[in-house]
C-alpha cells in the first residue's frame, strides 16, 4: 500500500505539476488528481483558438483565453501561486521520505518534463495544421464569389490573423486572389504550345512499330493529326485558335492514352525519341546554314532597279554635250577652308543619299564640298545622276579610281594580293577544303580596290588637310561642321569606339595566336568604326600612315595575322593613333541590330547601316528604313522607269 501511495505522488510531482506550471488556468485548479479536468481545459484552449481563427467564437463566450505563455518553469511564477507553492512543500515532505537520491529524482522530472513537451508541441502542430486545412477549405470557397466579397472576407480573415500571431510565428494566411493573379498571367499562346506538343507525340506514336501493326488505332491517330492541325492552323496566340480546338484538343489526349496502353516498350520508344532528336538537331543545322548562305547572297546581290538606274543614266549622259557634262565650282575643290567630305561608292541611290542628308542639315551648303570616287562601271552614272540631281549650293567632284595611275601593284600590296591567283581561289572556289567556312569573309566587295581607297587620302587630296570620310551606307541627321574645329590631340583618326560589347575588341579581329600580333597590341582593347572618321592628314603624311598600311599588308599576304577587309588592318594602322568621339556623333548596327532604340537613332548626328540587311534591300529591317528613303524622291522619272519604289 505504501508502494502504490509512493509511486502516485510521484505520478503527481513528475507528471501533472509540470503541466500546472505552463498553464496559466491554476487558479480553477482545485485538486492534483483532476486529470480529466486538464484534458478539458487543453481541449478548451485549442477549439477557443480554432474558433478565434476562424471567426466562429460562440456569442455567449466572454472570456477570452491567453495563448501560453511558453516558459515551462521559472521563480516568477511560483511567487504568484501561493496555494502552489503550498501543495509542493507538502509533496517535497513526503518526496523525502520515498527516496534520498534527490540528483536522480530531478533527473527523472527533467525527463519527463520534456516528454510532455514534446507531447504538447504535437497537439499544437496538429491543431494548427487542421486550422490551416480549415482556412484553405473555406478560401476555396469563397473564390467562387463575387470579387467584392472576396475582398472582404480577405481583409477580415488577415485581420483575425494578425490578432492571433502576436505571439507565435505563424505561416501567413493563402491570398484569396492568388488562384486568379495566376490565371491572369498565364501565357497568350499556353493551349498553342499544348496543341504543338500532341501533334509530336502523335506523330512519335504514329512512327512506332506498334502502331503500324494496329490499324484501327492508326487510322484514329491520323485523323486526329488533321483535325488538330486544320484547328491549329497559323495561330500564333489562344486567341486566334478556332472554337473546336479546345474540342480537337481533349480528343487528341484521349487517343494518345489509347497509345500509351498499346505501347508499353518503353526502350523502343525512347530509342525512337532520340533518332527523331538527332534528325531534328541535323536539320536545324542545315536550314541555318542555308540561312546564312541565303542572307549573304542576297546582301552582294545588286537588286534589279539599282542596276537599272546606271544604265538608263549612262544611256543619258552620253545625249548631253561637253559643256553639260561640266560640275560647277570647281575651284573649290582644293580649297581647305572648305569642308570636304569623301566618299568611294559604286552605289548611285545609296551616294545620292549621303549627300542629301548632308547638304540638308548643313547651316551652309555653299561651303561643303563632296569629292566622290567610283568604278569605271559607275563613273558615267554617277556624274549623270548629279548633273540631273545637284544638291543645293554645295560642291560634287565625281572621279574614275582608273585614273588613279599612281595606284598600282606595285605601290599598292593589297592590291597585288587582290589580283593573285590564291585570293582568288578563296573567292571563287569555296568547295576546296582550304577555304573559309565564314561566307562574310567571302564577299566580294573586298575585292574592290574602293574598299581600300580610304588608305589612301593624302594621296588623293594632295592639297587638304582634314577630310571626312563617309560609307554609302549612312545617313547625315545634323550639321556636322564641328568635326573641322575639332582638336584630335596628335591623333589622326577621330572615330566613335565600339567596345560596348565583347565582339567589337581587337581580339575578336586579328589573330592573337601569331606572335607578331599578341606582340603589338592588346587583346582586349577597343575597336573603333568605319563609317564616319575625320582625318588629319597633315598629321597623316608627318607619321606616315600609309607607309605603316602597307607594312602590315606585307606581312599578312598568307592572311595568317587577320582575314579580309579594312576594318582589322584600320585598327592596327591607327593603332594608338585614333581620337574617340562622342558616340552621339555615329550610331551603328541599323543594318543588323532591331534592338537600336529610337530615342539614340534620334540624338545622333550620323546613323549608320552596317550589316547585311542595308537599306536599299528587301531584307533591310523595316522600322529603320524610313530614315534612309525620306532622302530619296520617288517620284524622280528614273526611279519610275526602273521600278523603283519605297
Amino acid at each position: 500500500m505504501r508502494v502504490r501511495n509512493l509511486v502516485v505522488l510521484m505520478l503527481f510531482v513528475t507528471v501533472i505539476s509540470p503541466i500546472v506550471f505552463y498553464t496559466d488556468r491554476l487558479a480553477t485548479f482545485k485538486s492534483s488528481t483532476s486529470t480529466d479536468e486538464f484534458v478539458e481545459d487543453v481541449t478548451a484552449v485549442a477549439l477557443n483558438g480554432q474558433n478565434q481563427r476562424l471567426n466562429v467564437l460562440p456569442q455567449e463566450s466572454s472570456t477570452i483565453i491567453k495563448e501560453p505563455i511558453g516558459i515551462v518553469y521559472s521563480d516568477n511564477t511560483t511567487k504568484s501561486l501561493p496555494n502552489s507553492a503550498t501543495s509542493a512543500q507538502q509533496d517535497s515532505t513526503h518526496i523525502a521520505l520515498a527516496t534520498q537520491d534527490e540528483e536522480n529524482r530531478d533527473q527523472d522530472r527533467s525527463q519527463r518534463e520534456n516528454h510532455i513537451m514534446e507531447v504538447i508541441d504535437t497537439i499544437a502542430e496538429d491543431m494548427e495544421i487542421r486550422e490551416e486545412a480549415i482556412d484553405a477549405g473555406d478560401k476555396a470557397q469563397q473564390l467562387s464569389d463575387n470579387s467584392d466579397s472576396s475582398q472582404n472576407m480577405e481583409i477580415k480573415h488577415e485581420q483575425q490573423s494578425a490578432q492571433t500571431s502576436r505571439k507565435t510565428d505563424k505561416k501567413e494566411p493563402i491570398k484569396i486572389g492568388s488562384g486568379k493573379q495566376k490565371d491572369q498571367t498565364a501565357m497568350p499562346d499556353a493551349r498553342v504550345r499544348q496543341l504543338k506538343d500532341l501533334l509530336i507525340r502523335a506523330r512519335v506514336y504514329l512512327s512506332l512499330q506498334a502502331t503500324r501493326n494496329n490499324p484501327h488505332f492508326s487510322r484514329e491517330l491520323r485523323g486526329r493529326i488533321k483535325e488538330v492541325q486544320r484547328a491549329l492552323g497559323d495561330a500564333s496566340k489562344d486567341s486566334e485558335l478556332g472554337r473546336n480546338a479546345y474540342e480537337r484538343l481533349k480528343a487528341m489526349e484521349q487517343t494518345l492514352a489509347k497509345g500509351k496502353q498499346i505501347h508499353d516498350d518503353c526502350a523502343a520508344t525512347a530509342k525512337k525519341l532520340r533518332a527523331m532528336l538527332h534528325s531534328t538537331e541535323e536539320q536545324l543545322r542545315v536550314h541555318k546554314k542555308q540561312t546564312m548562305f541565303l542572307t549573304q547572297l542576297t546582301a552582294k546581290t545588286l537588286p534589279k532597279g539599282l542596276h537599272c538606274l546606271p544604265l538608263r543614266l549612262t544611256t543619258e549622259y552620253y545625249t548631253l554635250n561637253s559643256s553639260q557634262q561640266q560640275f560647277p565650282n570647281q575651284e573649290k575643290l582644293e580649297d581647305p577652308r572648305l569642308y570636304h567630305y569623301a566618299l568611294f561608292s559604286d552605289n548611285v541611290l545609296a551616294t545620292a543619299v549621303v549627300v542629301n542628308s548632308t547638304v540638308i542639315h548643313s547651316k551652309d551648303p555653299s561651303k561643303h564640298v563632296f569629292h566622290i570616287v567610283t568604278d569605271r562601271l559607275n563613273y558615267v552614272a554617277m556624274r549623270m545622276w548629279f548633273l540631273v540631281n545637284p544638291p543645293g549650293k554645295a560642291t560634287v567632284q565625281v572621279q574614275n579610281i582608273e585614273e588613279f595611275t599612281w595606284l598600282n601593284s606595285s605601290y599598292s600590296p593589297v592590291l597585288k594580293q587582290l589580283g593573285s591567283q590564291s585570293m582568288i581561289d578563296y573567292y571563287f572556289r569555296t568547295h576546296r577544303a582550304n577555304s573559309d567556312s565564314n561566307l562574310k569573309y567571302r564577299n566580294p566587295k573586298y575585292l574592290s580596290i574602293l574598299n581600300h581607297l580610304r588608305f589612301y587620302l593624302p594621296e588623293i587630296f594632295p592639297k587638304l588637310n582634314k577630310v571626312l570620310f563617309l560609307d554609302d551606307d549612312i545617313v547625315v541627321q545634323k550639321d556636322l561642321t564641328a568635326l573641322w574645329s575639332l582638336d584630335l590631340k596628335g591623333n589622326v583618326n577621330g572615330a566613335v569606339e565600339t567596345c560596348g560589347e565583347s565582339f567589337h575588341r581587337f581580339d575578336r579581329y586579328l589573330n592573337f595566336s601569331n606572335p607578331l600580333i599578341s606582340k603589338n597590341f592588346d587583346p582586349h582593347a577597343c575597336g573603333w568604326a568605319y563609317g564616319m572618321n575625320v582625318f588629319d592628314l597633315a598629321e597623316w603624311k608627318r607619321q606616315n600612315i600609309t607607309g605603316v598600311y602597307h607594312s602590315w599588308q606585307k606581312l599578312n599576304h598568307d592572311r595568317q595575322l587577320w582575314k579580309l577587309g579594312t576594318l582589322p588592318p584600320g585598327l592596327i594602322t591607327f593603332w594608338k593613333r585614333t581620337y574617340p568621339l562622342d558616340r552621339s556623333w555615329h550610331v551603328l548596327g541599323l543594318g543588323y541590330n532591331p534592338s537600336v532604340g529610337q530615342k539614340e537613332i534620334e540624338r545622333a548626328s550620323v546613323i549608320h547601316y552596317n550589316g547585311n540587311m542595308k537599306p536599299w534591300l528587301e531584307i533591310s529591317i523595316p522600322k529603320y528604313r524610313s530614315y534612309w528613303t525620306r532622302f530619296i524622291d520617288y517620284d524622280h522619272i528614273y526611279l519610275r522607269e526602273c521600278n523603283i519604289n519605297p
